[in-house]
């Protein structure tokens, strides 16, 4: 899917390079292909929450964005930067767990993150300031994407290089799913024939047109009804009833798989160890009490949850979930809340120190102990941005009642 996404890029710069810029309203159309790639693998990560790769998923799901440089400006270098930063919280992950284990990781990781190192270095040299489009030729359309993406390799390379290739592939299988369809390759066949295409046309006379023909508007009413009949029910889908999953409380190797858990405030996991991982999906109205000391904590899909636990050495993360409690009873570095409507955090005396990182969420506060009580501190949802003449600051906004 990377590569796949790679090359959607390359054949848009090729454009570039023999095109001139487009008109506003078609840059959004001409885009649209490397887009959906990037929408494709950062829907892939979010299917795959419970894989043990899900670290390098998240790497690539949260650097590919990066590919959008073409329509950042005046500096789309520090953009791509921007996006490789972020890579970097997860093959950080990826090398801790694997540094010591499997090399392979390792080399995946620096393969990787080289990429975006390469491709700043190509956009510095050949794009400063923004995508360069050619000065000459006609103005670029979809038409001209059509034509690139048909021309074959017998057209001459664009004058910049293309940027650099995906890594390596550390699972061999996954490129396979992105090779095109005979359908595709004969449709694409068929818009390259251009007016040739209506020379398949046959002459339609007088009589076989019905604004002209009295007669055959009566039977055009007649000749519609049938087809409805035959036209599928929009309710048919229904006819195959989403499956009840049964409730998951498992060790499987060094995670817990705790998933499907319904209207339980009984669940605990006492055995832990340290490099043991807590992955909690899909589970409503329940608390989840988790003892000893884990590396890592994940609460995926979830609603109206509480989660208690001791301690965390590296993360506990909440996604996509709806009102979410936790009470830290000992430490925990970092809690992460993204896609979430709903998160109170009680802390403890000796997780005081403890980072909240907050993305795309609402109503979360965090609440520290005071005098044998809580006191409640919300997390600001809303900012204000202000150029200082040298740089943008950002602070929280101050929303008086």
């Amino acid at each position: 899917m990377v590569h796949s996404a790679f090359q959607a890029q390359r054949s848009f710069l090729l454009m570039a390079s023999q095109y001139q810029q487009p008109h506003k309203n078609d840059v959004a159309t001409l885009l649209k292909p490397i887009s959906e790639k990037i929408q494709e693998i950062q829907t892939f990560r979010e299917r795959n929450r419970g894989s043990n790769m899900f670290n390098h998923l998240s790497a690539v799901s949260e650097s590919i964005p990066a590919l959008g440089w073409i329509a950042v400006s005046p500096k789309p270098g520090p953009y791509v930067k921007e996006m490789n930063d972020a890579a970097t919280f997860y093959t950080n992950r990826v090398l801790k767990d694997y540094k010591h284990s499997d090399l392979r990781h390792v080399d995946w990781v620096k393969s990787y993150l080289n990429i975006w190192s390469e491709l700043q270095a190509y956009i510095k040299e050949h794009h400063t300031t923004g995508l360069t489009w050619s000065k000459t030729g006609p103005v670029a359309s979809t038409v001209s994407a059509f034509s690139v993406l048909s021309s074959g390799p017998g057209l001459p390379p664009p004058p910049p290089p293309p940027p650099p290739p995906g890594p390596p592939p550390l699972f061999e299988n996954e490129g396979k799913k992105e090779e095109s369809s005979p359908s595709g390759s004969a449709l694409f066949a068929q818009l390259n024939q251009g007016e040739a295409i209506t020379k398949g046309l046959r002459h339609v006379t007088d009589d076989q047109k019905t604004y002209k023909n009295p007669s055959l508007r009566a039977q055009g009413g007649q000749t519609r009804s049938p087809t409805k009949s035959h036209t599928p029910s929009p309710t048919s889908p229904k006819s195959h009833p989403s499956q009840k999953h049964a409730p998951v409380l498992e060790l499987e190797g060094k995670k817990w798989r705790v998933e499907y858990q319904e209207d339980r405030n009984d669940l605990v996991i006492s055995e832990t160890e340290l490099k043991q991982v807590a992955y909690i999906f899909k589970c409503e109205k329940s608390t989840l009490q988790i003892k000893g000391k884990v590396n890592s904590i994940i609460i995926d899909n979830c609603k109206k949850l509480g989660l208690v636990f001791d301690n965390v050495v590296g993360i506990v993360e909440v996604i996509n979930s709806q009102d979410i409690q936790i009470q830290v009873m000992g430490r925990v570095p970092t809690i992460s809340i993204n896609k979430t409507e709903g998160c109170h955090i009680y802390l403890s005396e000796d997780a005081l120190d403890c980072e909240i990182v907050s993305a795309k969420s609402s109503e979360m506060n965090i609440l520290i102990p005071q005098d044998g009580d809580y006191r409640e501190f919300p997390v600001p949802e809303q900012f204000k941005t202000a150029w200082d003449g040298s740089k943008l600051i950002t602070e929280p906004a101050e929303i008086m009642a």
